[in-house]
């Protein structure tokens, strides 16, 4: 038997005032989606343990099969295994974001969604005045990066640092929300610096912004735990980042952006041709996260409309 699994990354969410007291599943127009539902099989699912933030890292490691508790070590890490950086043992990887900070508050965490190309000649930038032997950049998609320090810098203590994620804080002050901990001054040093790097730039990332640390998760390969093969197909270096290290094929769709102007039918698209080689096909689908993210619910109407239209109705036909 072949499986097909439809992930919609964040389509959930609480009745908004705005809808009437109705969630934006319940507004969009999902007939694919209604059709599944009726003639299929419906049930509950818990992918976030209690005690863990319910995030796109823990709450897919679940979907995969894989308990957080046991396996999840931070997001930096995940998305070193998809940029193929290989962490030594004295090493933490961050998720790096490069964000606006206006007023000292969060403006935006994506820095205007800035393109990958404009993004990447800034880490460059960044990581030859700021890096160093113990401190390396590493361009990834868009506004999302990496930061990886060797942990003797902070005498171990890096992967322990409390960091807030910048989607959580849009419009907030940042002041509170600040790396906090042992070795959060090495943090706090190269953020700082880094706006002094971008000022006066023509760009709207005006700091870094480093959050969920951690070291290199050890997990069995999804072949060996499972007995199947399978395929991922997603935009977002995250869930790369668990495929490689899972043994998944990671399968790289032409126009797949992990926001509302992705390729929806090429993603399914995709998984139907992976599904000839493979037992088991992971679609991943980024936009209605983003959507929630920005606090735009008629983005994420519409992502999860076109979800429903070029995903599940590609996959239908």
């Amino acid at each position: 038997m072949k499986y097909l699994v439809l992930i919609g990354d964040g389509m959930s969410d609480l009745p908004l005032k705005e809808l009437k007291a109705k969630t934006p599943l319940e507004v969009a127009k999902t007939p694919n989606m209604d059709f599944l539902a009726q003639n299929g099989t419906c049930g509950w699912v818990k992918n976030v343990p209690k005690g863990m933030l319910p995030a796109s890292d823990v709450a897919n490691m679940s979907i995969f099969g894989y308990n957080p508790k046991q396996y999840y070590t931070g997001r930096g890490p995940l998305e070193a295994a998809s940029l193929g950086i290989k962490l030594g043992k004295d090493e933490i990887a961050f998720r790096c974001n490069l964000v606006t900070v206006k007023d000292r508050k969060m403006k935006d965490f994506t820095a205007g969604h800035i393109t990958t190309a404009e993004a990447k000649k800034i880490m460059l930038l960044l990581d030859k005045k700021l890096g160093s032997k113990k401190v390396k950049f590493f361009p990834g998609l868009s506004y999302r990066h990496l930061l990886v320090i060797k942990d003797v810098v902070a005498k171990f203590a890096l992967h322990k640092i409390k960091c807030t994620p910048p989607h959580d804080i849009t419009g907030k002050p940042i002041a509170k929300y600040l790396p906090q901990g042992t070795g959060s001054d090495v943090l706090l040093q190269l953020m700082n610096e880094s706006e002094v790097v971008l000022h006066g730039m023509k760009t709207k990332a005006t700091m870094i912004w480093p959050w969920s640390p951690g070291k290199t998760p050890s997990m069995p390969l999804f072949k060996k735990k499972f007995g199947k093969r399978g395929a991922i197909i997603t935009a977002v270096h995250l869930l790369k980042g668990i495929g490689k290290i899972l043994g998944l094929e990671v399968v790289n769709v032409p126009g797949a952006t992990g926001y509302l102007d992705t390729n929806y039918k090429g993603k399914a698209q995709y998984a139907l041709r992976a599904l000839k080689k493979n037992d088991i096909a992971f679609v991943h689908v980024e936009a209605p996260d983003e959507a929630g993210h920005e606090g735009d619910v008629r983005k994420k109407i519409k992502a999860i409309e076109d979800f429903d239209k070029y995903v599940a109705g590609t996959v239908l036909s």
